[in-house]
């Protein structure tokens, strides 16, 4: 389809570089250079590490995308960023790398939410989003719950972590098992060879008078370490798989059971997962049974949509032009704090046309628009 929007997304809010293309709901290009090997040895994601890795990797990367979808950087219909939120030296590389695109080709910049993005990225593998859709993101960086009638105008938090996300307590008891960093890949793979009963690792907010949809990891994972350390003290063994399929039993317990009970309290027939986190085998299989016994359809990505890629920025961007949504301002900063109940950060002194199907702006007009902003 011609006539869609073609925008090019760049991320770059953690340890990843993506760069993707999209023309509406179709992907065309997604191209990631992962930083994660410079971070191993430290045991995480050193912000600095990671916005110089950024630094070098983003030309070669847009150059790599552009050749990937067959397409020239005239031909875009606009340039989508994570504006936020995320680590702000991180962000910054990719903010100002789109803004200096999209002034040198013409074409509107959009600022996008990174949540935002992992719940848009669905439609590029299973056609436009149910509206409302309920997500549940999960990441080393978030664990969410949010319902969003319009993704590219309203997006709901119902409940979030209080504590460290899931993707960060993987992370954490792999640590503890000496299993490396990142940790959710190792867990997932071991976990196959334990037994997820072998343990019982408390379940975090889930008595009755605990908030319905939030989530907490932390004592979770100090249970799991105080086991552990226990284990070693008595000179026993660790049974590492028995231990990281429990432990993986747990988070993934506590996640579906309050996404379920959420779509069935909203009226919400459709569950998406998203996030880093998404890509568990054991999530996957869970949040399978437990919608299907409860009548919902479940949209998963595929787990290279799940982590942090440019085609989510991509696909969320296209979304907003699609719906004429107006193009971010030139002074657009990198907010890592970005709030998820702003998917995008418009222009304040932009009129919108909600859903106008059109292409937004004349190009000439916001290359004339950013030369004034420029040097207001």
């Amino acid at each position: 389809m011609a006539d869609e929007p073609l925008v090019l997304g760049i991320e770059t809010s953690c340890d990843e570089t993506g760069v993707g293309i999209v023309r509406g709901h179709t992907l065309l290009a997604d191209a990631v250079a992962s930083s994660v090997d410079e971070h191993a040895r430290f045991g995480g994601v050193v912000p600095e590490v990671a916005s110089r890795a950024h630094l070098e990797a983003m030309v070669p990367t847009i150059q790599r995308a552009l050749k990937e979808a067959g397409v020239a950087a005239s031909d875009l219909d606009g340039i989508a960023v994570t504006a936020g939120p995320g680590l702000a030296g991180a962000l910054l590389v990719g903010v100002s790398a789109a803004k200096a695109y999209a002034y040198a080709l013409g074409k509107p910049l959009y600022g996008v939410n990174h949540l935002a993005s992992h719940i848009c990225v669905d439609q590029l593998e299973h056609g436009p989003l149910p509206e409302p859709t309920m997500a549940l993101l999960v990441s080393g960086g978030h664990s969410s719950l949010l319902l969003a009638p319009d993704i590219t105008s309203d997006v709901r938090p119902l409940g979030s972590t209080i504590d460290d996300a899931a993707g960060e307590a993987f992370d954490k008891i792999a640590r503890v098992l000496n299993l490396g960093f990142p940790g959710g890949p190792v867990i997932d793979r071991i976990a196959r060879e334990g037994d997820p009963d072998a343990i019982a690792f408390p379940r975090g907010l889930t008595g009755p008078r605990d908030a319905a949809y939030d989530f907490s990891f932390s004592g979770l994972k100090t249970a799991v370490a105080r086991w552990i350390e226990a284990k070693r003290a008595a000179g026993e063994e660790v049974p590492v798989a028995d231990v990281s399929a429990s432990f993986q039993e747990a988070v993934v317990d506590v996640l579906t059971r309050k996404a379920v009970r959420a779509c069935k309290d909203e009226g919400v027939e459709h569950l998406m997962i998203g996030g880093g986190v998404a890509a568990n085998s054991r999530l996957r299989a869970m949040a399978e049974r437990r919608c299907e016994d409860a009548g919902l359809t479940l949209r998963v990505p595929r787990p290279k949509l799940c982590t942090d890629n440019g085609a989510m920025v991509a696909a969320l961007g296209a979304e907003m032009v699609a719906r004429g949504r107006s193009a971010s301002a030139w002074d657009l900063s990198a907010d890592s704090s970005l709030p998820v109940t702003d998917p995008h950060v418009p222009d304040p002194n932009a009129h919108t046309h909600s859903h106008s199907h059109s292409h937004g702006h004349s190009h000439d007009h916001v290359h004339e628009l950013s030369r004034k902003n420029l040097y207001a």
